[in-house]
């Protein structure tokens, strides 16, 4: 088995040793925070980059016609997740500064690791990038008026356009572009093709280091908060319980394929916060908790993200049983 193969097969272990590094850099050297902070942007474009490579892009022009996944994952993003969001954290207490945290990064469904873990579980990795670029405009354009309907015009306005159209072009677009760049160049190319070849090794590795640079830069942010910030973990374990299943009733609903549903599972249930975080730290000073808030989801759904890979292909959606062909002779016809 050669090294990228090993990788694959196990990248939830490589993960689960980025996060304890980056767990002991945070808690040995807080100072180093900073510094590690300004790395947030630049690793994530690579590792989108990356994921994007993956998936060739004939197959993902192909799912862009897929009109009924993408009504799906949009209508389950957009319409259902906000009523869900809104029912939970009915029980937190009315600090603004916690709940724009908490509305910020459940209300913006994941554009990155997602493609990752529902590969895992045996997704349909195509549809979820064919959805990228729809999921991450949408919610560019709509989370402000969430914000303004949850907690009023106040808040709202402090969330400005710009930082999420830099985040757009700089860590989706640009990616995304210079991936189909690639391929163009790889199909005309063998230095081309040897480069996409070499790409191919980076995407286990690039995910366990952008997890090492989000959570070593915040956990010091989440550490001096804790006593303050508990009361978001059962409101993130519950939408990682309530979303799988509503995921599963609309896969069902759409008349979706094992592939699709899966998909549409883990595009219901994980959250951006990779992306959103360098929005939160962007927020004025009063909101300072905020980042912390949106790195306690990130650790919660980590370790939702490992039981779902093996949940949703066992139970929540698993293989149909294979046909029994029956002899001719027992037929009776």
């Amino acid at each position: 088995m050669d090294t990228r193969s090993w990788l694959r097969r196990h990248q939830i272990a490589v993960y689960a040793v980025a996060v304890t590094l980056a767990v002991g850099v945070g808690a040995a050297r807080p100072g180093s925070a900073p510094v590690v902070e300004r790395l947030i942007d630049p690793v994530l474009a690579v590792l989108l980059y990356v994921t994007f490579l993956e998936i060739p892009f004939v197959r993902l022009r192909r799912a862009f016609t897929n009109g009924r996944f993408m009504a799906a994952a949009l209508g389950m993003n957009f319409l259902v997740v906000p009523v869900v969001v809104w029912v939970l954290t009915r029980v937190l207490p009315p600090e603004p500064a916690i709940l724009v945290g908490v509305f910020m990064v459940l209300l913006t469904p994941c554009i990155d690791y997602v493609i990752t873990f529902a590969e895992l579980a045996g997704g349909n990795s195509e549809q979820l990038t064919a959805a990228t670029p729809a999921l991450m405009l949408v919610q560019l354009l709509l989370l402000p008026a969430y914000l303004w309907l949850f907690m009023g015009a106040e808040v709202a306005e402090v969330i400005e356009a710009g930082p999420f159209i830099e985040a757009f072009l700089v860590i989706i677009a640009s990616p995304l572009a210079l991936a189909w760049l690639t391929e163009a160049w790889a199909e005309r190319s063998r230095t081309g093709e040897s480069w996409q070849e070499t790409m191919g090794w980076l995407p286990v590795p690039m995910m366990g280091v952008t997890l090492f640079v989000v959570i070593a830069s915040q956990l010091p942010r989440v550490g001096e908060s804790i006593g303050r910030i508990t009361a978001v973990v059962p409101v993130y374990v519950a939408f990682l319980v309530v979303m799988p299943l509503l995921g599963r009733l609309a896969a069902g609903l759409f008349r979706m394929d094992v592939g699709e549903g899966r998909a549409l599972v883990f595009t219901s249930v994980t959250r951006n916060s990779l992306v959103v975080l360098p929005l939160a730290l962007a927020l004025p000073a009063g909101y300072g908790l905020a980042p912390a808030v949106v790195v306690t989801q990130t650790l919660v759904e980590l370790g939702g993200m490992v039981v779902l890979t093996r949940v949703v292909p066992s139970w929540l959606l698993p293989e149909p049983p294979s046909p029994v062909s029956v002899p001719e002779r027992l037929r009776g016809d």
